[in-house]
Order: C-alpha cells, then structure tokens, then sequence
C-alpha cells in the first residue's frame, strides 16, 4: 500500500524545490540586510527595519496580494519582465517561490542580525590592524561567527516557507502539478467528499518536516557555536 499518490508526492517534492529556491535566493539579501541592520546607523533606519520585517505582520494575503499587482504580467515591474525578457512569475512555481521568499525573509533577518550585534568589534579592528582588507576581515572572522545565526535562520525560514499558504494562493493559484504546494494539497483534500485522509496524511509529512526543521536548527546552531568556541 503506497504512503503517498503520485500527486501528493508532487505536491510534497514542489514545496520543497519552492522552498529551497525561496531561501538559497534571499539569504544573501537576507545577509546583508542583517548586516546594515545590526552595524550601521543611519536616516530612515527605523523605516528600513520596519520595511524589512513587514511581512511578518502582514497577512500574508496581502503580501500575495501586492505580489499579484506589481509582480504579474500587468504590474508595473511583472509586466516589464513579461514584456521584455518574456519572464511570467504569475501561476508558476517560481512564483510561488518568490511568494515565500518575501514571507519568509524577515525570520532570515532577524536571526542573522542576533549573530551580527553579538560579534565583538574588537575582533575586526583587530584584523583591521593586522591588514587584513574588509573581503578578508567578512570571510575569516565575521561570516563564521555569523554561521549559528545564518544556518538556524535559513533552516527555519525554509520551514516557515514549505507551510507559507496565503501568498502563494493568492499570487499563484492552487494548480496542481504546477503551483500546489503542500499546504495548497491539504487545502484541497479538505475541500473533497472523503479527502480527510489525504489532508491528515499531507498534514502528518507537513508535522513532520516542520519539527525536524527546527531540531535540526537548533543542533546546527549549537554544533557550529561550541566549534568556534562561543559556549
């Protein structure tokens, strides 16, 4: 007796491509927002940071929304990509990957700036001294003492992406095969005549995956700490 149909094997293997194309995409963005956060202060900081975690109060039905008007073949910057590269983010999986980068960027951001505020300056004024250029001084000391932060943040944000359900509905569709994502399938199966044991099958693989994520997160985030001996 199989686990799984083909289309829930689908739907299961489309949220994690999504997911994982969402996080690989914003974590470097994800990076150095966290790093101009956490470093700099300058005019209009507050409103950046408030910019920067907004989908995390936003329904994320609005964060679809404002996907769909400016991101879809007739929105200002969809319709350019349309028009000019023929790039169609609307109804596509790519789309549902952008859907959860946005939702999923500020759990990045937050996670990454813990690990930027609590790295010592006296550290990098040091390598400073000693010559080392700011490539160098990034990629030697600050980047590995950001490492806890960056691998939970990522593996948390691709948790919270593989369960994201509004913005991707909204900005789309729920098409099986193309945009159904495993919450989507959960969705849908509730909707049919005798589909609750499907939806508490992808319900289950959905448990599953999420709390994996999160030990996973947390053993990472320790294993890298007590390898650059800061426990």
């Amino acid at each position: 007796m199989e686990i799984l149909t083909p289309m829930e094997t689908t739907a299961l293997l489309l949220s994690l491509r999504v997911a994982g194309v969402a996080i690989a995409l914003g974590l470097p963005l994800a990076v150095l927002a966290a790093w101009v956060l956490g470093r700099y202060s300058f005019p209009g900081k507050t409103l950046f940071d408030g910019l920067v975690h907004l989908p995390l109060v936003l329904p994320p039905v609005v964060t679809g929304y404002i996907l769909l008007v400016t991101m879809g073949t007739k929105g200002v910057v969809g319709g350019w990509l349309y028009q000019t590269f023929g790039i169609k983010l609307i109804f596509t999986a790519e789309g549902a990957s952008l859907a959860v980068a946005v939702t999923s960027f500020p759990l990045m951001v937050r996670a990454i700036r813990l690990s930027v505020e609590a790295i010592d300056g006296g550290l990098e004024a040091a390598a400073r001294t000693l010559g080392a250029g700011p490539v160098d001084r990034f990629f030697t000391i600050l980047l590995p003492l950001m490492a806890p932060g960056l691998l939970s943040g990522a593996i948390v944000a691709f948790a919270a992406a593989m369960g994201e359900f509004g913005a991707v509905i909204t900005f789309v569709s729920n098409i099986p095969g193309k945009t159904q994502t495993l919450p989507l399938a959960i969705y849908a199966a509730t909707q049919e005549p005798g589909g609750d044991a499907v939806a508490a099958r992808l319900a289950a693989i959905s448990f599953t995956v999420a709390l994996l994520a999160l030990m996973l997160s947390e053993f990472l985030a320790n294993r890298v700490r007590r390898l650059i001996g800061q426990v």
